[in-house]
Parts: C-alpha cells; structure tokens; sequence
C-alpha cells in the first residue's frame, strides 16, 4: 500500500511543535510522491504549509482513528509513535481520568496527585481471579497476573517499578503488597501480610523525605521478596535496600526536607516519654531547617508518628528498642546543632560546656570529653610514630556531618535487619514475588555520584527489559508460526561496558581511590585519556575539565566529578567511631558491631540484604594486606556487586513492569504537561517497547475478531464456512501487499498502519451504506410531504364544493318552507273550527256526567262516614293497648337511656375536662350570659305582671263606664222624676265631676303605664338584640375554638401517623441491620468453627504434603458443621464452656476480640440459662409439695372447689370467645380504612363498643345463672352420691320416690337416662367414622391435587420442550410413576406382611391361653363332662389400628437413623419419589414419640445427633446445590413442625382439630427452635455461596461480553491484553446459559418443597449477584461501556424480569435488585450533550452513586465512528448537579453482600398420621405408633 493513499485529503497527521511537542493537522490536499510540501490545517482553522526534509523524505506521522483513542493498550493503536502513544495517554489521563494504561507487557501509572476511589476491598476482589486483559489496566491486575503465574508456572515473579522522584513508584508498590496480603491470606497465625504492610510506614519514616518534585520521595532502592508456601500464602518477607541519600541527613536544598523520622520526632517532642529526648521545634535544628520548609501541607507529623511506633510494635520491636532509635536520632539532632570556633586557620576548638554537645553525649552515654576533643583532632599514624593533629574548622564541620551520617546508615541498617528478622519465615519458602521500588533514569542541572549510580542502575534493568520484550516478541512468532526475522532494537551493553567493564568508569574510581594523593581532577583526567575519542557513548564538555557527558538509553547526562571519590570512599573517622563503641548505651554499640567484618564483593548480610551504605573506617595504621580488602568496600563496588545480585534475581523471574510517570512538576491534580511526559516515556522504555512491536507485526486478531469486525466488508459469496480461508481470501483483495500480513495458527498479524487502512475503509463502506440509508429515507420524507400536500389541495376541494352545496341546499329549504307556511295557515283555520264544536259537545258531557258522579259521591260519603265512625272505635281500642306497651317499653327504655346518658356522662366528663381551659377561659362570659338571661326572665314577668294589671284596670274601667252609662240613662229617664229632687242631682253632679276627675286620673295614669311599657318593651328588646349579637359572637368564637382544636387533633394525628411510618420504617430498617448483623455473627462464628475443625483435623492427620497448584480459596468459605451442644431447657451447661476453651490451643487467623466476645457471651448465656433452670427445679418443688399437702388434706368444700373449677373452665371459655370476637371488631375495623369509622367519637364507633359492652353484661348475666345452675346441681349431687354405683341409683330412686308418689317417674327417668346413654355413645361412634373418613378423603383430594398439579407442571414443562425431549421426560415421568406405584405396592406388601406377623402372634397368645384354660378345666372336670362338651370356635374381631402420628425407635438405632435418614440419603432420589420434606416429618415424628415417653435424654441426643448430621452432611457436599437446597428446605420444615405442633395459639391457628391434637405435651422446645432457625441461617448463607460459585463464571460471559443481539456491537482492536472473545464458542458462556442455570436452581428448589417465600428470597439473592457482577465489571472494562452495549444489557435484563414473570416471582423484589444496572445501561444510551439531557440523567440515575455516573461517563468509548464522545464539560455539569446528593462514595457494589434472611412460618396441612415411611430408606427399624 503505497503512501498516496494514506496520504489523502482530510487524512490527519502529526507535525513537531515546541510547545505541545506534537500537533495535530488535516491534509488539504492529496499527497503525491516528489512533493516537498504538505498543505495542512491546524485544528485551530489556520493553514500552515509543511515543508518536508529533503534528505530523508520523511513524512509526519498520521493520526490513528478516533475509534481507536482512548485505547487500554497502546498495541492496539494501528499506529505506533511518539505522538499516538502521548495523545492516548494524555486523552485517557485527562478525558478520562483513567491513570493506568498498559504498553504491550508494561503498564504505565501516571500520578493524579489526588486521592482515587480505585484501591479499595471490593476493587481488589473484583480484579481476583480474573485474566489481565478482561479488566482495565491496574497495578492489581499486574499484582494478579504474578500471583497466577507463580501459582500456574511454579516460577518466582518479580514487580519492577520504576521512575523519577514523584512519579508514584512507592504507592504502586505499596497497593502491589497490599494485593498480595488481602488475596492470598497468612499461613500462619502471625498476621505475616500485616507486617509485611506495616513495614511501610517505618521505612518511609526513616527512608522518605520531601524534595521539590514529591513529598513523600524514597531516598533509597528496595526489593521487597514476599515468600509463600505450598499453597500460596504469605508466609513471610525479606528487604533489600540500594544507595542510602545519606547526605540529605546534614543537608538538604531549597523546600526541601530531612527524612520524615526528624520531623516526627519535633511534633511529638512534648509527649512525657520524650522529655529526656530535649527535642524542640523543627526551625531550632541544623539539620532540619535548611530547607525552609518543615511541614507538609495536608500531613500531621505527630499522628504520622502515632503510625510509626505502632508498625514498630507490630514487627516486634520493643518500646525499649524504640526509645533507643529515638534517642539515637534526637543526638544526631543535636550533634547537627555543635558549633566550632577557629583558633586559627589550622585549629578550632568547642566552647566548653557547649549544650548541643552535651546532650548529644548524654543521649549516647558517651565522655563529653572525648566527644568534643576527637571532634576538632584526628590521628595520624606513620611508619614509626602515630601523633595527633589539630583539623581546620571547615575540616571539624565535614567530619561532624560524616559522623552524623555514618550514624544514620548503620541505624538504617539495624532498622532493616530487625524488620526482616520480624517478616523472616519459620517456615520453608515455596516461592516469592519480589517488588522492586528503585529509581528512575535522572537528570539535573548538578548531577553527581548518587545520579551516576541511579542511571547505571537503570542501564541494567532497561537492558534487562529490552531483552524480555525482545524474547516475549520470539515467543510469539515461534507459537504461531510466523517467520521470523530479526528485529532490531537498542543495545545499551556499550554503555554498560562504559561503566563497569574493566577499566571503565567505576574501576578508574575505585583505583584513584587507593591513590595516596588521589583527587577529582586527576580521575577526570584519566577518564579523558581512557575514553575520551574512544568510546562513541563518552564525552567531554567544551567549557569543563572537572565533568564528562555520557550517552544514556534516554538522554544525554553530564556528571560533574568533584565530590566523586570522597562519596565514593565515604570515610569516617576510626576515633569517633572508638568513642560511640565505648558508650554505655546498649544500643549503639550494636550499631558498629560489624564493623571490623570484611564482605565478600557478593556476600550478603544474614538477613540477605546488601549493605550498600557501608562506610570504610580508616584504621589509626594501615597494613599491607588491609589496603585491598577496604578498597573493596566502596560503594561504586559495592553497589556493582549489588546490582549483579538484584539482575540475578530479576533473571530468576518472571518480570512484569510498572512504568510510573510525572504529569507535571507542580504537583497539580489531573494536568498534563506533554514535555514532561515525553521526556520520561523515553526514559523508562515505554517508547522503546512500542519500537520494537511497530518493527514487527505490532496489530494481532484471532480469525473470529476479524470476521465479526469486517463483516461489512465481505459479501455474501466471500463468506464460507471454513472462518480462517474467509479471511484469507478477503485479505488478498484488500491489501495486495503480502508483506504487511501474515497468517498464524489461531491469529492474523499486521504490521503498523494496516488496522487504521482496514478501519479506513470500514468507515467509508459503512458511510456509503449510511448515505443510502439517509437517501431512501430523505426519499421517503419527500413522498410523505408530497401525499400529504395532495391531501390538503383533496381537503380544500372538498370544502369548496361543500359550500356551493350548501348554498343550494338552503335555496330548495326556503322554497319548502314556503309551502309548508302556506299548508300550516290553511290547517290552523280549519282546526279553529273543529275545536269550537268540540268544546261544546265536551261541556254537555260535563255536566252531565257531574251530575252523576255527585250521586255517586254522595253515596260513596256516606259508606265513608260510618267507615270512619268504626275506624276511630277501632283505632280508640288499639291506642288504649298501645299506650299500656308503649308505657312498659318507655320505661325499659328510660331504665336503658339513664344507662346510655351516664355512659355519655362519663365521656363528655373526660371531654370536658379536654377542653377545661377553654371553659376557664369563658367562665365569666358564661356567667354573664347567665345573669343577664335571668335579668330578662325576670323583667319578662314584671312586665306579664304589669300587662296582667293594666288589663285588669281596662275590665274595671269598663265596668264602671258602663255602670256609669246605665246611670246616666237610668237618671235622664227618671229626669222628669228628678225634678223635683234638686239636691240629689246636684250631689250626683258632684259625684259625677269626682267621677270624671277620676277618670282622667286614670287614663293619664294609663298613658303613662303604656309609655313606660313602651319604653320597657323597646330597651328589652334592645337589650335581647345585644345579648343574641354577643351570643352569636361567642358562638363564633366556641366553633373558631372547635375548629382549631379538630384541626389541632388532626394535625397532632397526621403528625402521629407520620412519625409512626417513619419510626416504623426506622425500626424496619434497624431490624434488617439487626438481622443482617446476627447473621453475619453466625457466619463467624461458623468460619470459626470450620477453623477449629480443620485446625483438629491437621492436628489428627498430620497431612504433610499437599500437592502443588493454584488452591486459593475466598476468604469468605466457610464451613457449617459443628460438634457443639447446642443449649435449650434440656441441656447441659457444662458442655460449651468445656469445647470453647478448646479452640484457643489452635488459634485461627482471625478477629479474635470478636472471638472472644462471642465466647464471654454464650458463657453469659448458659449462666443465665443455669439460673432460670434452678428457679424451674425451685419453682417444680413448691408446686410438687403444695401438692402433696392438698392431698394430705380432707376432701372438704368439694361443691365449693367444683363450683370454682366449673366457674374457671367456663371463665375461659368465654374469655377465648370473647377474645374472638373482640378479635373481629378489630379486624372488621382495621379493614375499613377510613379514619371517621374508626375513629374513637364515631357513631359506628360507639354502636360497636356498646353492642360490646351490652354482649358482655349479658354474657356475664348468663354465666352467673349457669354457674348457680350447676353449683346447685353438683350440690346436689354431692348430697345424694353414694360410695359405689350399686347404691347411687337406689338412693337416687329413694329420694326420687319421696319426693313423687308414684315410682313410675324414676323408672321412666332412669330408662330415658340409659336411652340418651346409648344414643350419645352411637352419636360419638358415628361421627368418630365420619370424620375418620372425612380425613381420609381429604387426604386422598390433597394427594389428587399435588399429583394434578404435578402433572399439569410436567406437561407445562414438556410443552415446552423440543419434540425429542418432550418424549423422553414422558418416558422418564412414566418411570417415575411406575417406581411411585411399585414403591407404594412394596409399602402395603410390607404393612400386610406385618399384620400376617401380628396374627400370627396373636393366634399363638391365644393358643398358648387356650390351652392353659382347658389344662385348668380338666383338673376340675370329669372325663365324661369333657367328652360331652362340645368345642364351639370363636371369633375374634380384630380393630382397626389408629396410629397417632409417632415413629417409635430404640435409642441404640439412633446413629443408624442419622446415618439412613441424613447423611448417606440422596436428595435426587428423595425429590422426585416421596414427598416433599419428607426427612423433616419423619425425624420430627420420632421427636414426637420421645416426648411423649417424657425422654428428655432422648429428646436432646436425637436433636443433637440431628442437627451436627446437617451439619456434617453440608460439609461433606456443601458445594453441591441440590443437597445444600435439600437440606434447607428440610430444616426449615423440621423447624416449621417445631412451631405447628408447639401448642402455641400463635401457631395452631391453621391446624386442624388432629394436628392440635399431636400438639407436644411435655418439652418446649423454643430454644432448639433458635438453634435450627441459625442452622437454617447458615445453610442458607451457605446456598448462597454454592449459587455465587456456579453463576460466577457465567455473568460477565454472558450479562456483558456474550453478543446476544448479533451485528450491534463491533470488536474493536486489541492490543497485548487480548480480552476474552465475545464470540460465542462452544465454552462461552451465554446469557441462554444463565438463565438455564437460573431455571434448574428454580426447580430443584420447588422439588424440595422450599417455602415459596424462601424462594423468592434466594431469588433475589441471585438476580443481586448478577446485578453487582456485571456492573462492577462495567465500571471496570472501558471497552464495554458503549452505546451497543448498553443495549445488550438492557436486553439482558429484559429477559431476565421475563424469567421472573413466567415463575411468578415479580413481587420478589428480584427486579429491583437489577436497577442499578438498569440505569447504568440506559446512562450509556442515552443522549449526553445539552444541560436538559444531564437533568434528565440526574433524575433517571437514582439508583447509581455520582462516582458510578461520573465513572461511567468518563469510561464511555463509541465503537463506531458514528457514535460521539462524552465532552468534559458535560460530566462537569453532572458532577455540579449531584454535588448535593449524599450517597456512598465506594465506586462498586459489594458483590458479597447477602441479605438478611427470614423464615416466615409456613404450617403444613398433611397430617402425621397419613405419613408412610418407604423401604427405599431402610427405616425397617422405626415403627408408627
């Protein structure tokens, strides 16, 4: 494929650029071969012109496809370069915040400098066990793929892990060992894998320090070896350490620090036991305070100090040992701070008594003295004399700070050997896995010694790499047959050769070294005068003679040589180390105790760990045969040997690389500085390796990855059945190069550039399909929009003529309704006339017809009248009855209302004072009110009085005026008369005028009466209208106060109600923690019993050599059996105390507070159960004697005690009916919901409670009546009951008799006695049968109604099978039937054999007695009777036997029942032959039987022996899921049965009368029931564990990789890491396997007769394990989160919720276990662009966590290139929007988690005494009672 047709228009390439190091850039126009330049746009817009190089013709890189950015493995880029591995790096850094990338065998960490939700437990359980390249990249799957392989191969593994300072090289190592301790596990007791991390925290304490680039920097190399044993746990550990910084100890740059040990010690100066120490701020000392920075930001130096000492515990070094360390570095804190003044230029002296040096000397228990004296001299020994010399004070202060340092090594060192002493193993080493955290490649402005050893370490291990990847690259070819040809790749060996060969660098060093007068110049010199125009990799500066630039693998470095001999030498005056060894500090002689030994170049300390900080003591005279054996020891020689060592080691193993990179310098979260990062991908070899791949065939797919990923490109012709021809035939056509493939075994290989063409023309085949697409539906658009226009111009059309019709329609309607006009006048006219001739001839009929219906009234009235006259007599009659009930019944109701109305007293009492306040508060008004109403009555009968009096004055006047009238005309009559009495008239005028002055007296004393009337009438009434508006206000004001206080009570109840929900949820949820928590205890505690058990077995066996191979087990396994006694009422307490001392002879790797809390509880528990045992033997006692005095009493009061007895039974039996009923009020009432039925002042409320109370009154009237009744009666009784029966009826009848006359009476009263007798006696019998029988045919329904059900689920089944199975499970259903029948034949074959045995018994007893008759007859009978008397046979009618529900057995056949009925049954014979929990009747049968013989030994022996048989059993085949299912179900019916025949009401509310009847009588059980309730928990948890063992493999297989919809998703290009194939091949699990899987624990579970309620709670157990598996795997596989794929899933999940639909098992909460994973595929389908689309993911994604949204969005990666990226900026808007949400910050679901369980009481409706017991079982032994 020639480069013009890469090289096209739109094509993009990479071009240099100063600042970004690469550019992206689009061609604008074709290449073509002999062009110079390249027409290119920048993706900022603007065109640039690039010109190429004209030597080399060498164009730009092209840019790989979008498809393929973002890759985990940069092999898997078409492209391999610089630029495609910076950009994918940087794309999966930024974009998505992913850290870890693999490089083909390297994975490459880059340092967030931000805390990662990434490292937790349920991360490193969801990477164990899996395969490298099924995850994303992790240093755990790098730590996972060395533990494997050390486990497969049999071969030691090592971790290298390298880069510069910051990088993260001690974390990676760090999370590496932390892997290894938590997935293999101790083999010891000792907790090795905690050592083995709590030897992190001393050596960053004492090996750590903060420079520019990082704050926690190691200043020295390590190879940690972790050992394990045959079965791969850690059983122990060795440290290696590599070049010391110890001049960091006296000085350090610019923001930097000392190791972290100083500082700590500073902050925690002010503890007690640091007060001798004399310690002080970090700024007061020398050594600490150089670099201007003490503390770390972020970092608590006195609780990193807490951490220290704490490891130092834990690896066993004592607190004495500690203070000493301490003590140690505090003086060299101190020494740090010793002052020297100049005598003069050759001298210098200590100020006496200087104080730092005096506390130096006292914390090192050394002469001040001498200290101070050997200081400021040395001693120097010649041939002939040995004198002392005074040293210069600059001189003073450089030994001061070699001592210092020399100090600091060797306790460095003492630290390093007491650790690996700690970590060494006591047992043998099977194998290791070594993690090496060394250095990177380094270059400063001022490199020196410690720079130049760094890069000639990582020259070694770079060769090393090199070598490996080069040998890995040979391994493949060779495997699939490829050609091999040579690749070529950098040898760095001459740079090797440069440094270490003979008479390189170092031996040039170590020989100037013994030079007397050697110096940094002169070494420089002979370095020029060796290499120099010699050696291509060597040069020298222009500008320098004192340094050289050597060519490194990475860069150029140029080394500055002074200071090169003198670090090399590290030297140390001999009498200042003579002082420190003469101290009487203990510890500090130890330090230098090996300083006199001389190493070997290769030996190694004890402990294996090379001392590469050794300093060579120069001794007072040196001897001629010394002087080689010190030049051996410096450190350029040491650490050579050193390092030969380590390559020897890495050679021995299976390296696997962790390259870790520095984003940026500034420490910044998250940024990416390109130059950086360029800069070390060359250094540690990243670019190298991709080098050497893109040399070769860097591109690799199986033949199925490529068949389903160019697909498209074939046509149907090309596609045959043969996969591998296929392919080979389309590649022929579409690359006609043969060079840039080649075919293996099972792989096509492609050299680099050839996925991106093929990808290339993909893309434009799909475009071209798209296009076609988008035209034919652009075409159907366009027919839409032309059928609808022409609607629309049809439509209008339509209402057009429309109109013009109506138009005319209205024409032809005025033109009829003319006519009609016209026809409606003529008919009126006519109608006129007829109606006036109607209305005549009606008003004649009228009257006629009146006058005859008013004779006829007439009549009718009279009949009426007398009617009436009868009626009212009649009715007169009835009300005079009427009234005299009525009478009678209004007193019964007056009595029944008095009754009612104290009731309602009593209630609006309590009401009243409810509302007391208010009626204190209106108290006055009420009175006033009161007042004035009396005010008004009483002037209301004032003024009744006065009206009274003025009418009675009218009457008077009245009269009077008229008396006066008649007068006046009496007198004018007798005027004439008058005459002639003169006098009289005038006196009667004198009368007259009195008269009439009285009578305006009165009528003036009127007006005023009725004014003042009127005035009165007017204010009362004035004053009624003020009283009825303060009225009707306080009327107002009492419903205001009604209304806020109904408003008030319904808010209090609202409020109530709420509170109750909630606190109800509350205590639901802190019961299913409670529960969750209990359960999580037994599993404890069972592990902790499997321990001990497994601890005795090894003690018992002693099995010495297990076979070698992968045998890690979860830590979780657990196993249930238990040799235990389990407490209850009938145990011993002396036996669990005994057996749980017994565990901690052989102590368990585990939480042993939590053991020892669990043990001080049950020891607390059987105390209190003792207790409660005693007060029950006490309580027994009393009652046993207050017995035996009752009977030591005379039978006195016996009618009283009768009547007492009779008064209790008949108590009960009211209260148990009275319970009933109350029972269903309280039903009827909850059932309706509404709060005014239920309500306490509701009508229907009190209706029902007075219904109650009447019923009861009535009730307790009838029962005293009955009571008296039979007092009586038994009195009676007493009275005439005799001593024996004789006498009783003739007594009976003497009284009877003097009580009647006649003796006819008692006769008839005793034959009607005998009568009822009989008849009551054949009652019973008959409707003893009856029910008999009526059980018996009840059994026989049950049992047609489970064989129905039965068949009609075989024949859902075989409907839907396929043809051949269908008559295969037909045969097998009629084999099963047919083994049912014979079985059932067996059985009645077995019971009539029985009953022949039974006769035959009997027959001979009755012989046997025949004969002992007839030998007694003949003694006391003739001869002659004998032959006379004939033999007669009889008949012995045999009864039918009515067997109680019991099996007897012997207690010695106890083990043989265990062993038939538990531990040697097959559940799959038993499951599909008898019937469900068939083991569970049968053992609760004979624990039935027991308690009737009131055995409580064997009560408890049976119980025992029961229960550790589960257990034994379930360990024995507890990883097989139909024994683990059968014996659950099992358990849960024997504990079922425990609590339906407990004889608690509770529980027999659904048995029938015979299952109340076979209640227990003597043993309660209860606590057995506990104990099989925690049994049942465990073999639960245990099921549990079986079903997560055999779905494990199956979920991610078929939930995730398995393509279910085939053509939706595409393989995408894989790198190295090939990841498992979602092809579906013969092995491949798919989703059809799931859910095959799921069906056969479904129907196993339902031949086991499980609760249906238990069911569906392993159900949801399942569905959640699903759910968590596949979508922690989701959030751990980039590849898998995509747009196909999400569509996958949901389908997944839809035929799953399918499955649950046709089980019946959606109300199971199974689904709702699914919706995370729901969510989670419809987040990866949904639209991810705009602000409304991340409001609608907020609110969809309720059952996600932020950090599994935002995960998922940052691993989002389209397929195709159709599909578009998830921008940055719109995860930022997510994470804004859910900043507020408060969920769980773990990034997966704990897959392990198991719900809490519940075992909700099931009864059983098959009777025990139906229960027949098959042979199959060998239970010959047990027989039904």
């Amino acid at each position: 494929m020639a480069a013009s047709e890469l090289y096209t228009k739109y094509a993009r390439v990479w071009i240099p650029d100063p600042e970004e190091v690469w550019k992206s850039a689009e061609l604008v126009k074709d290449y073509k071969p002999g062009d110079k330049v390249l027409q290119l746009r920048l993706e900022e817009g603007k065109d640039l012109e690039y010109c190429l190089d004209l030597k080399t013709k060498e164009l730009p890189p092209l840019r790989n496809p979008d498809i393929l950015v973002g890759e985990n493995d940069l092999t898997a880029l078409s492209y391999l370069h610089e630029p495609a591995v910076l950009h994918n790096l940087k794309v999966r850094f930024i974009d998505s915040k992913l850290i870890y990338t693999y490089c083909g065998i390297v994975l490459v960490a880059i340092n967030p400098y931000e805390q990662l939700p990434i490292y937790g437990e349920d991360i490193i359980n969801a990477y164990s066990g899996q395969n490298m390249g099924d995850m994303d990249p992790h240093i755990f799957a790098v730590a996972e793929e060395a533990y494997k392989q050390m486990a497969r191969d049999e071969r030691n593994q090592s971790i290298i892990v390298s880069g510069e300072s910051g990088a993260g090289k001690t974390v990676s190592a760090k999370y590496a060992m932390r892997y290894f301790a938590t997935v293999s596990g101790s083999a010891s007791e000792a907790n090795v894998e905690e050592k083995v991390l709590a030897s992190n925290p001393i050596m960053e304490s004492i090996g750590n320090a903060k420079t520019t680039r990082n704050d926690n920097s190691s200043r020295f190399g390590k190879y940690i070896e972790i050992g394990f044993d045959k079965r791969y746990r850690i059983i122990g550990a060795n440290m290696r350490t590599y070049l010391l910084e110890k001049s960091r100890v006296v000085f350090q740059a610019e923001e930097e620090r000392n190791y972290h040990i100083f500082y700590q010690l500073c902050a925690s100066a002010t503890l007690p036991e640091f007060k001798t120490l004399r310690l002080g701020n970090a700024n007061y000392f020398h050594y600490t305070k150089q670099g201007g920075s003490p503390v770390i930001d972020g970092v608590d130096d006195a609780k990193e100090m807490v951490n220290t000492r704490q490891a130092c515990t834990l690896l066993g070094i004592s607190d004495s040992y500690q203070m000493g360390i301490f003590r140690i570095l505090a003086g060299i804190l101190h020494l740090g701070n010793v002052e020297f003044t100049s005598r003069d230029s050759d001298s210098c002296t200590i100020p006496p008594k200087h104080e730092p040096l005096t506390i130096f000397c006292d914390l090192m228990g050394v002469e001040y003295e001498e200290m101070s004296h050997w200081l400021c001299h040395r001693k120097l020994a010649t041939a002939t004399e040995t004198y002392i010399k005074p040293i210069s004070k600059l001189h003073a202060i450089n030994a001061r700070d070699a001592l210092a340092k020399h100090i600091y090594a060797n306790l460095f060192n003492w630290i390093v050997d007491h650790v690996n002493k700690a970590l060494h193993a006591t047992v043998k080493q099977h194998s290791f896995i070594g993690v090496l955290d060394i250095y990177g490649f380094e270059t400063f402005e001022i490199n020196s010694f410690e720079q130049f050893c760094i890069n000639y370490a990582n020259e070694k291990l770079q060769q090393q790499f090199n070598m490996h990847v080069f040998k890995l690259e040979q391994e493949e070819y060779m495997k699939e047959q490829i050609p091999w040809t040579l690749i070529d790749f950098y040898d760095n060996q001459p740079c090797i050769n440069l440094i270490e060969a003979k008479m390189g660098i170092l031996d040039l060093l170590d020989e100037e070294c013994k030079m007397p007068k050697g110096s940094d110049d002169t070494w420089a010199q002979k370095l020029y005068n060796t290499h120099l125009n010699k050696c291509a990799l060597f040069e020298k500066p222009r500008l320098s003679n004192k340094a050289f630039i050597i060519k490194h693998f990475a860069d150029k470095v140029e080394y500055q040589c002074e200071g090169f001999l003198e670090k090399n030498k590290d030297t140390v005056y001999e009498e200042q180390i003579k002082v420190l060894k003469s101290s009487k500090f203990k510890l500090l002689p130890e330090l230098f105790q090996d300083e006199e030994k001389v190493l070997s170049p290769t030996s190694a300390t004890p402990s294996g760990r090379v001392p590469l900080s050794r300093t060579a003591v120069k001794p007072a005279k040196a001897r001629p045969g010394q002087a080689s054996k010190e030049h051996k020891k410096t450190v350029g020689h040491q650490f050579r040997n050193s390092l030969h060592l380590l390559m020897e080691t890495l050679n021995a193993t299976t390296p696997h690389y962790v390259r870790c990179i520095k984003p940026n310098d500034f420490k910044f979260p998250f940024t990416f500085d390109e130059k950086r990062a360029v800069q070390q991908l060359r250094a540690c070899g990243v670019l190298e390796t991709i080098r050497i791949s893109a040399a070769g065939f860097p591109s690799r797919w199986t033949y199925q990855e490529f068949f389903s990923r160019y697909r498209v490109l074939m046509k149907q012709r090309d596609v045959l059945s043969d996969r591998k021809q296929t392919c080979k035939n389309v590649l022929e056509k579409l690359i006609l190069d043969k060079d840039k493939y080649q075919f293996g075994k099972t792989k096509i290989f492609f050299r680099a550039g050839q996925v991106a063409y093929l990808e290339k023309i993909r893309a434009d085949k799909l475009r071209a399909a798209c296009i076609r697409i988008q035209k034919t539906i652009r075409g159907w658009l366009m027919r839409k929009k032309y059928v609808r226009m022409r609607k629309a111009a049809i439509t209008i059309q339509r209402h057009v003529r429309g109109y013009q019709a109506r138009c005319y329609a209205k024409f032809l309607r005025r033109t009829r309704a003319a006519i009609t006009i016209q026809k409606f006048q003529r008919m009126y006219v006519v109608r006129k006339r007829y109606q006036c001739m109607r209305a005549a001839t009606i008003a004649l009929q009228a009257l006629l017809r009146g006058y005859m219906a008013r004779n006829k009234y007439q009549m009718m009235l009279r009949e009426h009248k007398s009617i009436i006259i009868q009626k009212h007599v009649r009715g007169w009659l009835a009300r005079v009855r009427y009234r005299r009930t009525l009478k009678a019944i209004v007193y019964l109701q007056c009595c029944y209302r008095r009754m009612m109305a104290k009731r309602e007293l009593k209630k609006l009492k309590i009401e009243a004072r409810s509302v007391e306040r208010y009626k204190k508060l209106h108290i006055g008004l009420e009175n006033k009110i009161m007042q004035l109403q009396r005010k008004i009555d009483e002037q209301n009968k004032e003024y009744k009085s006065l009206l009274e009096k003025m009418s009675n004055l009218e009457i008077t006047y009245s009269t009077e005026t008229e008396k006066l009238r008649s007068d006046v005309e009496r007198l004018r009559m007798s005027e004439e008369e008058a005459k002639n009495a003169t006098n009289r008239v005038l006196s009667l005028q004198e009368e007259i005028a009195k008269l009439r002055k009285e009578l305006l007296q009165t009528q003036s004393e009127k007006k005023t009466i009725e004014e003042w009337a009127d005035k009165y009438k007017h204010e009362t009434e004035q004053l009624v209208s003020e009283l009825k508006e303060q009225n009707t206000l306080l009327k107002t004001e009492k419903e205001d106060l009604n209304r806020r206080i109904h408003d008030q009570a319904k808010e209090i109840t609202e409020t109530m109600e709420k509170k109750l929900v909630e606190e109800t949820k509350q205590l639901e949820l802190d019961l299913n923690d409670e529960r969750l928590r209990y359960q999580n205890l037994l599993n404890e505690f069972s592990r902790l019993e499997e321990r001990y058990d497994d601890l005795k077995d090894e003690m018992n066996l002693m099995v010495n050599i297990p076979k070698p191979g992968h045998k890690r087990t979860d830590s979780t396994h657990s196993s249930n059996e238990s040799e235990y006694t389990f407490s209850s009422e009938i145990t011993e307490a002396e036996d669990l105390p005994v057996r749980m001392e017994e565990p901690s002879e052989k102590k368990a790797p585990l939480d042993m507070s939590l053991f020892l809390k669990l043990q001080k509880r049950v020891t607390e528990l059987e105390q209190e159960k003792q207790s409660l045992q005693d007060e029950l033997d006490r309580k027994e006692e009393q009652a046993l004697r207050a017995k035996a005095k009752e009977e030591e009493r005379p039978p006195i009061r016996g009618a009283e005690l009768e009547y007492e007895s009779l008064k209790r039974q008949e108590l009960e039996s009211e209260n148990k009916k009275l319970k009933n009923e109350l029972n269903e009020l309280q039903k009827a009432l909850t059932e309706t919901r509404s709060p005014e039925v239920t309500a306490p002042g509701a009508p229907a409320y009190r209706v029902l409670l007075d219904q109650l109370t009447s019923v009861s009154e009535e009730l307790e009237v009838r029962k005293e009546e009955v009571l008296i009744l039979r007092s009586q009666l038994v009195s009676q009784k007493e009275a005439i009951q005799p001593k024996n029966t004789m006498t009783d009826s003739t007594i009976l009848l003497e009284d009877v008799q003097k009580m009647k006359d006649k003796g006819e009476i008692a006769q008839a009263y005793i034959g009607l006695k005998e009568t009822n007798r009989l008849l009551e006696s054949q009652l019973q019998s008959q409707k003893k049968s009856h029910e008999n029988e009526l059980e018996s045919l009840r059994g026989e329904i049950q049992s047609l109604k489970e064989e129905n059900n039965r068949q009609q689920q075989l024949l859902a089944q075989n409907l839907q099978l396929p043809p051949e199975a269908r008559i295969e499970a037909s045969l097998q259903h009629e084999i099963t039937r047919l083994t049912n029948e014979n079985l059932d034949l067996m059985e009645q074959l077995e019971k009539q054999d029985k009953t022949v045995r039974k006769l035959k018994k009997q027959l001979k007893v009755f012989a046997k007695k025949i004969g002992e008759l007839e030998v007694g007859q003949m003694e006391n009978i003739s001869p002659g009777q004998i032959i006379d008397e004939p033999i007669r046979p009889v008949n012995i009618p045999r009864k039918e036997k009515d067997f109680q529900g019991m099996l007897e057995y012997k207690k010695e056949d106890e083990q043989k029942l265990v062993k038939n009925l538990i531990l040697e049954l097959k559940p799959r014979g038993v499951a599909v032959n008898l019937i469900p929990g068939l083991p569970a009747y049968i053992l609760f049968m004979c624990v039935r039987h027991a308690d009737y013989l009131n055995d409580d030994q064997k009560v408890r022996s049976l119980l025992t022996s029961t229960i550790n048989g589960i257990k034994k059993v379930l360990k024995k085949r507890g990883d097989d899921f139909e024994t683990v299912s059968f014996w659950l179900s099992n358990t849960c019916r024997f504990l079922h049965c425990l609590k339906q025949y407990s004889g608690e009401e509770g529980f027999m509310k659904h048995n029938t009368p015979r299952q109340n009847e076979h209640c227990l009588t003597n043993f309660d059980l209860a606590e057995y029931r506990q104990v099989l309730s925690d049994l049942a928990i465990q073999i639960y948890q245990q099921l549990v564990r079986v079903l997560e063992n055999i779905l494990q493999p199956m979920i991610v297989s078929g939930m995730l990789e398995h393509e279910t919809i085939q053509g939706v998703s595409g393989v995408k290009p894989t790198g190295l890491r090939k990841r498992t194939s979602s092809i579906a091949d013969e092995g491949t699990y798919t989703l059809d396997s799931i859910i095959r899987q799921l069906n056969s624990f479904h129907s196993v579970m339902c031949q086991h007769g499980m609760d249906p309620e238990l069911i569906k709670q392993v159900v949801k157990q399942m569905f959640y394990i699903v759910g968590a598996v596949t979508l922690n795997n989701l959030l751990l596989r980039k590849d898998m989160c995509s747009w196909s794929k999400g569509m996958q899933i949901r389908y997944n999940v839809s035929q799953l919720e399918e499955w649950l639909r046709d089980k019946n098992l959606m109300n199971s909460g199974a689904k709702e276990t699914l919706e995370p994973l729901i969510q989670a595929a419809q987040l990866l389908q949904v639209k991810k662009k705009t602000d409304e689309d991340a409001e609608a993911i907020c609110s969809m994604c309720n059952a996600l966590t932020t950090a599994q949204i935002v995960k998922v969005l940052n691993l989002y990666t389209p397929v195709n290139e159709f599909e578009e990226r998830v921008l940055v900026s719109f995860i930022r808007t997510i994470q804004m929007r859910l900043r507020d949400r408060k969920d769980s910050p773990q990034l997966l679901m704990d897959a392990k988690h198991i719900f809490p369980v519940t075992f909700p009481f099931n009864p059983s409706s098959l009777a025990l005494e139906t229960i027949q017991i098959p042979a199959s079982l060998g239970l010959g032994f047990i027989s039904r009672v």
